[in-house]
């Protein structure tokens, strides 16, 4: 008698969570940089269909977790295996200037609901960590701390942070003194002593009301 496949190991529940669903696929939208006073914010959709929900993406997903809990090695890591097992995947970024002329939360809805837009998911099952996207054409269900529940919400999360993470480091190269490299544009106390001593870069986000820019 053969032996039954055992079932991979999911230790956050994340994959559970979204075969839960029964669907052929799972589509989720996160974004990174929403918080931040320079930058851009990012936002990515990863649509995972029901094969790779079921065996995790041929084990190779078994590491996925929210990126927040992650390292920053380990979301490296699993950047490129998430782009090769996703079905597909979708970034949209807007820049600190876009978010000054239209406002944070508006370019964070429009972020959101293009990353999902452009995964074009079909019939799939589609979540969003945290907000709902009144005018988005797609069909979905806000999540909230889904890059703690869903898989494909967590994927997005990493996508989002690692893309993000990697322009901070460039720009940090390019604007010297700021420390990019390090806070990526959080308000962190080295960030704020850097505004203090330098003034606001070219890509600081002036419509912030923030005591940094004091």
């Amino acid at each position: 008698m053969a032996s039954k496949k055992r079932p991979k190991p999911d230790p956050a529940g994340l994959f559970a969570h979204d075969r839960g669903f029964d669907s052929v696929a799972v589509a989720g939208a996160d974004e990174a940089g929403r918080g931040c006073l320079a930058g851009p914010i990012v936002a990515a959709g990863v649509l995972l269909d029901r094969k790779c929900l079921e065996n995790l993406g041929g084990g190779r997903l078994s590491a996925l977790n929210d990126s927040k809990k992650m390292t920053e090695k380990a979301r490296e890591e699993l950047f490129p295996i998430i782009l090769e097992v996703a079905t597909k995947v979708c970034i949209v970024a807007r820049s600190s200037g876009h978010i000054d002329r239209n406002g944070l939360h508006v370019t964070n809805i429009d972020c959101l609901s293009r990353s999902l837009v452009g995964l074009r998911p079909g019939e799939a099952v589609c979540l969003v960590d945290g907000f709902a996207l009144p005018d988005c054409e797609v069909d979905h269900q806000k999540l909230i701390k889904g890059d703690s529940k869903s898989a494909a919400v967590a994927a997005a999360s990493v996508i989002a942070k690692v893309t993000r993470d990697r322009y901070m480091k460039r720009i940090g190269e390019q604007m010297p003194g700021y420390g990019f490299e390090g806070h990526k544009g959080y308000a962190s106390s080295d960030h704020r002593d850097a505004i203090k001593a330098l003034g606001p870069s070219p890509i600081h986000r002036m419509s912030f009301a923030s005591d940094a820019y004091l």
